[in-house]
């Protein structure tokens, strides 16, 4: 198990049950890269492969 799974798991416990638009989602990690600048290229990478998720060139 990674170390970063436990934090997945705790969303999924937390939150699991809720819907969330990719608005929503979108304004939540830029709220997180407000706070924590040092994320930013992290967030980034994360937010081109969701864009990107049925891309078929990528």
């Amino acid at each position: 198990m990674y170390f970063t799974d436990r934090g997945i798991e705790e969303l999924v416990t937390r939150r699991g049950d809720e819907e969330v638009t990719l608005a929503w989602l979108a304004e939540q990690l830029q709220a997180f890269v407000d706070v924590h600048p040092e994320h930013e290229t992290a967030v980034e990478r994360f937010a081109t492969w969701l864009a990107r998720l049925d891309d078929p060139e990528d």
